[in-house]
């Protein structure tokens, strides 16, 4: 499928190029650039109307704005898991209450948060939670570790999936919770270096820190449908987004190719088509899944594997086709000072982690062939 374009939308999208020509710099502090989004209301397109602070687009227009932010090269994003995981759970299962004091923040690009599921040992196994919440007379009291938490040194906020029922198993008893992350000596962040230089994750430890009784989204012993139901949110119009990036991506790839002559081999010439023809697959299914499919068993599983995959194997064609010029870097690199990358350098080595993070291989393939192919359940090892 293809989406069509009324008048009504190219208008939008001539709205969409203005302000991001006039207000994108390369420079723009993260938060900062999130409060801008907020006040021109491009933050929550896909929220329903609620008063919340956002204005409303159709289907249509949040991908016109996801296709012209990352076409404008815009500054990363810090309020992406506040916008699209958090708020979508909170209008499916938050309280009147929580929707009322959660969104508008968000939507206003003021309150930035993180998502705190994946534990050490657990790998990607979610329903191997350790994290505990021991209720009080005034709250909750969380303690544990979560890891590879993504942008939990900016966040104001992680929402939690911990244990509240002792003495639960697997995917019995948890609890997801929100919980503020300015408690001084109840919250730590310790942020994990990465091949990169950079450190986007982080780990977080939490030592009987404080989450309100009303800040318990679904109620008590949910937490496992709730934190399914978000999962689900992790696909959508920033797919498409992200495969224009791909995209641009690819196109400094070939450019490369022909500039050190890599493109004359036919084996190289081949593996830049193969990626294109991929891209281009990976397109029409996002629309499909978009269009068609929303409640779709496996398709974040399927997306997963497509993209993770394909970006991995175009880091590993960005060094190929520079030769032994991808082993030097811009800067001379010494123990005194982080190393830098350049482009395809980084990409390479960011790109290692793409079937790692957000669900690895190995679980997105048992996921369908569980839930999808009907097969049998895959055994689950006893917990000590």
């Amino acid at each position: 499928m293809e989406f069509g374009f009324a008048p009504e939308d190219d208008a939008f999208r001539r709205e969409v190029r203005a302000w991001l020509d006039t207000h994108v710099k390369a420079d723009a502090d993260r938060r900062g650039w999130e409060r801008a989004l907020g006040a021109a209301g491009w933050i929550g397109l896909g929220w329903p109307e609620g008063g919340y602070g956002n204005r409303t687009g159709t289907l249509t227009q949040q991908v016109v704005w996801a296709e012209e932010y990352a076409r404008s090269a815009a500054p990363p994003r810090s309020g992406h898991i506040g916008e699209n995981l958090l708020a979508p759970t909170l209008i499916a299962h938050g309280s009147e209450e929580q929707k009322a004091r959660f969104l508008p923040p968000v939507a206003a690009g003021e309150e930035l948060w993180c998502q705190g599921y994946s534990e050490p040992g657990a790998g990607s196994d979610l329903a191997g939670v350790r994290t505990a919440a021991v209720r009080e007379a005034d709250g909750y009291r969380v303690t544990g570790q979560k890891i590879w938490t993504s942008l939990a040194h900016e966040a104001d906020w992680c929402f939690v999936l911990a244990r509240t029922e002792p003495g639960s198993r697997r995917h019995h008893g948890l609890s997801f919770l929100l919980v503020p992350m300015d408690q001084p000596g109840r919250t730590e962040v310790r942020p994990i270096r990465q091949l990169t230089g950079t450190s986007d994750f982080n780990e977080v430890f939490f030592d009987g820190a404080h989450a309100r009784l009303d800040h318990v989204v679904g109620g008590e012993g949910n937490g496992w449908r709730v934190a399914m139901s978000l999962l689900g949110f992790e696909r959508g119009v920033s797919t498409l987004a992200q495969q224009i990036g791909f995209a641009e991506e690819l196109g400094r790839v070939v450019r490369d190719a022909v500039a050190t002559g890599a493109a004359d081999d036919p084996v190289v010439r081949a593996r830049l088509v193969r990626q294109w023809a991929e891209l281009r697959v990976m397109r029409w299914n996002a629309l499909r899944t978009l269009g068609s499919s929303a409640g779709e068993p496996g398709a974040p599983s399927v997306a997963k594997l497509l993209w993770a995959g394909w970006h991995q194997r175009l880091g590993e064609l960005a060094v190929l086709v520079r030769g032994a010029g991808a082993s030097v870097g811009p800067a001379d690199w010494s123990a005194a000072a982080p190393y830098e990358l350049d482009t395809a350098q980084h990409l390479f080595l960011f790109s290692r982690a793409d079937t790692v993070y957000g669900g690895s291989d190995q679980v997105q393939r048992t996921i369908i062939a569980e839930r999808v192919l009907g097969l049998p359940r895959e055994p689950k090892g006893v917990e000590s």
